[in-house]
């Protein structure tokens, strides 16, 4: 509006906008703050005119620079409020389980470190899910360090293999896992039964390290298993 009708008053802009004369000032104030209307005085009174357009492109320069300058810390503050709040993911169902399985596949280090119960597992997902899952596995050069029990086994599959990517260990008859668990990239997946059938992610840096600690206590006193290859 200035810029079309030059230098006026408070009223003669509210005339022309038709706006209410305080609502006029207020936006006046405003602009005034943000340097692209300017004033002089004429009696008792203001008279506003318009900077010119290239004051705009100055402001908006100078306010990308404040914005480069505070973004760093900004981004810091947003991690560190995120990075204490553990990320809990439910999947309900075998395409639940499914999504947990495919999510391991995204390991960043290429190290995955499982407690894995097979008879489960052939049961839910099922063996062709699990042959093929172990498959792509292999191919995306993923190392499995597991333990499992011996009296949950329900064929000859899935040995200790450096073809296959796989260390296996043997945990004590008294241990027998009825649910799966997974440990990579600050997460733990876990893989429930064909009674409890549900899949969940819990991404928590602390979690994640508190569990891989108790998987290698027990990577520790478990028995290697003989290696085919």
């Amino acid at each position: 509006m200035l810029l079309q009708s030059g230098a006026s008053s408070v009223q003669e802009i509210a005339v022309k906008a038709n706006l209410p004369r305080t609502t006029v000032h207020e936006i006046l104030q405003h602009l005034l703050i943000l340097g692209v209307v300017n004033y002089s005085t004429r009696g008792r009174g203001r008279i506003y005119s318009a900077e010119s357009p290239d004051k705009l492109k100055y402001l908006l320069k100078d306010k990308e620079k404040q914005l480069e300058t505070v973004l760093p810390e900004m981004f810091s503050m947003f991690n560190n409020v995120s990075g204490v709040k553990p990320r809990i993911k439910f999947y309900e169902g075998v395409a639940g389980i499914k999504t947990v399985f495919e999510d391991t596949l995204t390991v960043s280090n290429k190290l995955l470190c499982g407690i894995l119960s097979m008879a489960d597992l052939y049961k839910i997902p099922g063996k062709e899910f699990m042959t093929d899952y172990t498959s792509r596995r292999i191919a995306a050069g993923i190392k499995l360090k597991v333990v499992r029990s011996e009296l949950n086994e329900v064929e000859e599959a899935w040995p200790y293999s450096t073809k296959e990517n796989r260390e296996l260990h043997y945990a004590a008859q008294s241990m027998i896992f009825p649910m799966t668990m997974y440990f990579y990239d600050n997460k733990v997946g876990l893989i429930g039964t064909e009674k409890e059938n549900f899949g969940m992610i819990i991404e928590s840096a602390d979690f994640y390290r508190n569990q891989l600690v108790f998987f290698n206590i027990l990577w520790e006193v478990t028995r290697v298993a003989k290696k085919r290859d």
